[in-house]
């Protein structure tokens, strides 16, 4: 009687293969010896790690962006900061997640807050760009950027109009101010 080769199933490709030609964790000659490449190197493990964690974002995205709905719900927060100004704060909401964020005070004619205010509206307004780049999968580009600073730009040479200034050297068409 002529004795069957134990087979086993790699834990790493799920291949069967003989028994014998597995190592103590259960990995096939291939599996074990790009494992221990992987441990050797730490710049390759970074490298594969950081193409893998894109592969399983994109795929987990899905395939098509979705756009925003018309109506969407939202909810409103009233927070003060350290000068105790009051801001209210509005967050728009998808399925549960958040994919905008707005701010804004009561005090929006005060001359003081102005170039806060565009401050914090530049800030919100590319929030809300990377919220819907995750919760959506819109695609982030330059010019989509640069059109949410310019728009939240609010005089010429504030913050948010010198960064789009800056940032235009870096896209096909010249920037303008136009606020």
């Amino acid at each position: 009687m002529t004795q069957q080769p134990e087979i086993k199933i790699c834990n790493g490709c799920g291949e069967k293969k003989s028994a014998k030609k597995f190592d103590a964790e259960g990995f096939c000659p291939l599996c074990a010896s790009v494992i221990e490449r992987i441990q050797n190197h730490p710049a390759l493990r970074k490298k594969i790690a950081a193409r893998t964690v894109a592969e399983i974002s994109d795929s987990e995205a899905g395939a098509q962006p979705r756009d925003l709905p018309e109506v969407l719900n939202a909810v409103r927060f009233r927070t003060r900061d350290r000068e105790l100004n009051t801001w209210y704060v509005s967050v728009s909401e998808l399925e549960g997640n958040p994919v905008e964020i707005f701010a804004s005070t009561a005090f929006d004619r005060d001359q003081h807050l102005q170039s806060r205010i565009s401050n914090l509206t530049t800030i919100t307004r590319l929030i809300s760009l990377i919220l819907r780049h995750v919760f959506l999968g819109e695609v982030i580009t330059l010019e989509k950027t640069l059109k949410q600073i310019h728009r939240s730009s609010r005089q010429k040479n504030d913050l948010p109009d010198m960064l789009a200034r800056v940032l235009c050297n870096y896209c096909k068409k010249p920037y303008e101010f136009d606020s």
